[in-house]
Formats: structure tokens, sequence, C-alpha cells
């Protein structure tokens, strides 16, 4: 496939790979329905909405959508029953996403990872934010801004290979990885950037595979061409990384925000590492995130399924 180098582009393939069939846990959520009716009407998916039935009544008829278009499974054992029941959906292989509504996250992921239904894959789950950012000629991965908060090396790589298959999802043969750091040299000081070497080596030896890793890479060397001349780095990804490896939350949370308020920019964001791609968006992202979230789990779900 052609390379997904904006995200126009990915609502236009999410598209021809669709629809997909979404398993929305707790669909009583004015935003979240909001969001699957607007996939629904571009063709990128369908939906089971998982949950009181009269409540979602409730909420799409204040929002003018016809129920008719949807399949209704009715759960009034609470919260934790329907995310069960959801994932359920996705296990059993009738749905190929599954989207947390009105749940709480921590009852979401119980389903997500119950071991007789659950999506579990013997993975490090992991977030990834999806940026097209004004004057850049890709998308941008950035990966794990919001869920795993300290990682240890073995688990920065897992985070590594679940943002890789999503790249390859979006057409990227060889995702080039910058494994960032606040300087682009080793210092026993700095444990991220031993952690980047490290990641850099085991790229170099075969042992993450599908991508090109360099790293430590402070930000302006992985993205700038100018800044990694001036500062003399010769790499094949600095300056033009694709994937943004952030070495703790707070760098990845602050980094993918700035993005957001700071630029002109469209973004999404998934969870990865699972059996089949999770939405699961903030109260905060725009209508438009949401739709492109749908959409990238529909590439994903199209790449997994081939």
């Amino acid at each position: 496939m052609e390379q997904i180098r904006n995200l126009d582009q990915l609502l236009v393939y999410a598209k021809e790979v669709g629809p997909k069939k979404i398993s929305v846990a707790c669909a009583e959520d004015a935003e979240v329905m909001e969001a699957v009716e607007n996939a629904r009407k571009a063709g990128i998916a369908n939906a089971f909405l998982v949950g009181n039935a009269d409540k979602i009544k409730e909420v799409t008829d204040k929002l003018g959508i016809d129920l008719a278009n949807y399949e209704i499974v009715d759960e009034r054992g609470g919260e934790a029953a329907a995310a069960l029941k959801a994932v359920e959906l996705v296990s059993s292989g009738e749905a190929q996403i599954v989207m947390k509504g009105m749940v709480a996250t921590a009852n979401f992921l119980r389903g997500v990872l119950n071991k007789e239904k659950g999506l579990r894959s013997g993975k490090t789950l992991s977030h990834v934010y999806i940026h097209q950012i004004k004057g850049y000629d890709r998308v941008f991965f950035i990966s794990d801004p919001a869920f795993n908060m300290y990682p240890e090396l073995k688990v920065k790589v897992d985070i590594v290979k679940n943002v890789v298959e999503l790249a390859h999802a979006f057409g990227v043969a060889c995702p080039k990885v910058a494994a960032l750091a606040a300087v682009e040299v080793v210092n026993p000081d700095m444990p991220p950037t031993i952690d980047a070497a490290i990641l850099t080596q085991m790229n170099r030896r075969g042992q993450i595979k599908g991508c090109l890793i360099d790293g430590p890479l402070a930000l302006d060397n992985a993205v700038s061409p100018e800044s990694a001349h001036h500062k003399g780095i010769k790499s094949d990804v600095a300056g033009y990384a694709d994937i943004l490896h952030v070495p703790t939350i707070e760098s990845g949370n602050m980094l993918a925000k700035a993005i957001v308020y700071f630029s002109e920019n469209k973004t999404a964001g998934i969870v990865l590492g699972a059996k089949a791609p999770i939405v699961l968006t903030s109260r905060a992202d725009s209508a438009e995130a949401k739709l492109l979230s749908i959409a990238s789990a529909c590439a994903l779900a199209a790449h997994q399924g081939k």
C-alpha cells in the first residue's frame, strides 16, 4: 500500500478497507456516539452498541441518530458487565475493534484483560498519538504518552514493537524510530540515554525488526535535518524520524499536548498491544480526533487481518 502521509489520506484508506465493526462499551455516551455516527456516515465503521438500551436510545434520540443503523446489545448488569460483553464481541470475532464509552477506564481495561474473554496477546499494552503537523511531509507517531509511566527497557522494547506495527499499517515500510532523550550523547547519569543506545544496538543486531532505530536523539535533531547537520550527527533517522519514542509518560504527554495546542495539527490516538485495536479517547478530544482515532483503529485492524 501507499504510505499514508496525512490524516485526510487515512480517512480515505479507512473507507477503502472498511467498514470495520466496532464494539462500543457503554454506548450511552453522547460524544462517543457522535464519533461512531460520523464513522458510519463516512463508510469507515459500523457498530455494536453495548449497554443499557433505554439510556442509549435516550442519548441517540437527542443527537438525531437512527438506531436502525446499529446492533444494540442490551446489557444492564453495570458498566463492568457491559465492558466485558463489548470485549467478548471482539474476542469472538464478531467485531474487530473495541471502543470505550461511558465506562471508567479501570473497568474497561479489566474487560480487555479478562483471562477468559479478553484480548490479552502477551504483549504490553501501550498508547500512541498520531499527529499530522503543518509543514511536515509525514505523520508522527508518539509512544507511549499515556499508559506506561516509567517503562524499563523490556517494556520499551514492547512499546517500540507495538508502534512499528501501527506504522506498517499506515504503509511506512521501514519506519524510522528516534529514541528520544534530552541530549544526543550517552550519559551514564541520564538513564534514558542508555536505554536509547541499547534499543539502537538491539535493532542493529536484529532483535527489533521492521524498523530503523537511532538514539539517543534530542527532539530537535530527530525531526530537523538542519539541526542534525549542525550538530554533526550522521544517521539515517536523525531529521527524518517517523516514530518519536519517548522515555517517560511526562515527556510523551507534554510533547503530544504541545503539538495539539501550539501547532496547526490533526491528531488521533489508540491503544496497542491487544489482540485487536482499542479506541480509548478523552473527553477533551475533538469530534475530529475521535473520528480519526476510529480510522486509525480500522487501518490497524485491516493490517492485522491480512
